[in-house]
């Protein structure tokens, strides 16, 4: 095996260079990559002024020696544009053959924007060259070095001519402009240096090809996949068989680029960019994958905080109730307090709060222990899943350490998932020790009947 195909530091680095002043393109960027690796075709769906160019540009420098192709299509280009003029010295001898060099076919990383609006000659043509990585020149069909075409296109094309064309993106990426959080900082971007990284050589991305056959694809993936392929037909989402084998591949592909001898089903957050024929339908797949897949949806524990709230309130109730004949005591208290003024001290002040004790209702110590014996099993029903949440969390972050391709905000968006889930119990806890600790102090009154209150009424 090829260890430099293996070596984490040197992707990252590849990133890096990529990722370098493109502010929130962490997905698009190693989408791009990885597509190039596993010999796939990328489209980036978004409006204009989004980088989708220069992520193009970017991505040639990514491959030594690879040729870069970039065209501006409309429904006014030309095949020469594209392919190049036709030979002259050719037609003499009545061939009809183009001048290909510096053009599309002897390129290996190209750039097409606008890419559905050109004419049906020019699709027909690109067709064979994305699919097949041959282009017909004449009478002879010729082999291209093309290891990746990114397209770009404001919108989804929803003529079925164009259908055919689309499914030749395997990896398709929507692009949006920057978020408001990372606006000041768009505005104030600095030019950097640019990460050194070592280019993929073509034999080196030969060898990739080869040795990601031998990744493993473990139950655990096909099942998560079969899961999903039912998913995807719930959201009237169709993924055309060769679409579901390419998707294995670059599963593969990142597995193997990472150094990892199996799929695993972090390897599934590619899945929405695959599977989605539509940037709308991209949302629900991510969805699927934080939480059928990762496990990482924030719960918000409702029957816990329905809970909580009915102790709170239940002793805010207790608390406040006045004690049996306290009516003498109130009257002797508001006199002290207008005595006193706003300035309680020394022997005023004892008095009013002998008076504001004497006020307060007395509990039997069994009305206590009810009281005390809810919140408890309540907490211990609240604090079970702590454990296995806290170990959940760990093993996630365990598995996302060596991770490249998985962009970093996926994986904050997962870690941060479950942290806030835990945060969501530990607060919930602590108001529940809060409430206990007031149910502990109620004056307590041994005289009293030694009767048990109805449970508090705190749902499912």
């Amino acid at each position: 095996m090829n260890a430099a195909l293996t070596d984490r530091a040197r992707w990252r680095a590849l990133v890096a260079q990529l990722e370098l002043g493109l502010l929130e393109r962490d997905t698009a960027v190693r989408l791009a990559l990885l597509a190039a690796l596993a010999g796939e075709h990328v489209l980036l769906i978004g409006p204009p002024g989004t980088a989708k160019s220069e992520l193009a540009r970017r991505l040639h420098r990514a491959f030594g020696g690879a040729r870069y192709f970039e065209r501006l299509l409309t429904r006014f280009s030309t095949p020469e544009e594209l392919f190049g003029p036709l030979s002259l010295k050719a037609l003499e001898h009545d061939r009809y053959e183009r001048l290909v060099d510096g053009y599309l076919p002897t390129a290996s990383i190209a750039f097409l924007d606008e890419v559905f609006k050109a004419n049906s000659a020019i699709l027909n043509a690109l067709l064979t060259l994305l699919n097949e990585r041959e282009f017909d020149n004449g009478s002879a069909r010729v082999r291209t070095p093309l290891i990746c075409v990114v397209g770009a296109t404001n919108e989804v094309p929803a003529e079925e001519a164009l259908m055919a064309f689309h499914d030749r993106f395997l990896v398709r990426v929507p692009v949006a402009g920057v978020s408001d959080a990372a606006f000041a900082a768009l505005l104030t971007l600095q030019p950097g240096a640019p990460a050194a990284a070592v280019p993929v050589s073509n034999d080196e991305l030969r060898d990739a090809l080869v040795q990601r056959e031998q990744v493993e694809l473990p139950a655990g993936v096909l099942e998560a996949l079969g899961a999903l392929r039912g998913f995807a037909a719930s959201q009237g989402i169709t993924v055309s068989d060769r679409r579901w084998r390419q998707l294995v591949a670059l599963l593969r592909s990142a597995a193997h680029t990472e150094g990892r001898a199996a799929v695993d089903t972090l390897d599934l957050w590619l899945v929405p960019y695959v599977v989605a024929a539509q940037p709308a339908q991209v949302p629900a797949l991510h969805e699927w994958f934080i939480a059928e897949v990762a496990q990482a949806t924030v719960h918000e524990a409702p029957w816990l905080t329905r809970a909580v709230e009915a102790f709170e309130k239940q002793l805010e109730i207790e608390l406040s109730m006045p004690a049996d004949g306290a009516d003498d005591s109130a009257g002797k208290l508001a006199l002290a307090r207008a005595i006193g003024g706003a300035g309680e001290t020394g022997m005023l002040r004892m008095v009013t709060t002998s008076l504001e004790d004497a006020m307060r209702r007395r509990w039997s110590p069994v009305h206590v222990a009810a009281r005390l014996a809810q919140v408890d099993e309540v907490t211990a029903r609240a604090a079970e899943p702590l454990p296995a949440l806290r170990a959940a969390l760990a093993e996630l972050e365990r598995a996302l350490e060596g991770r490249v391709w998985l962009p970093p905000s996926l994986a904050a968006t997962l870690t941060g998932n479950r942290r806030r889930t835990i945060a969501i119990l530990d607060s919930l806890l602590a108001r529940l020790a809060h409430a206990r600790e007031g149910f502990a102090a109620l004056p307590i009154d041994e005289a009293l009947p030694q009767q048990a209150p109805e449970p508090i009424a705190i749902g499912a």
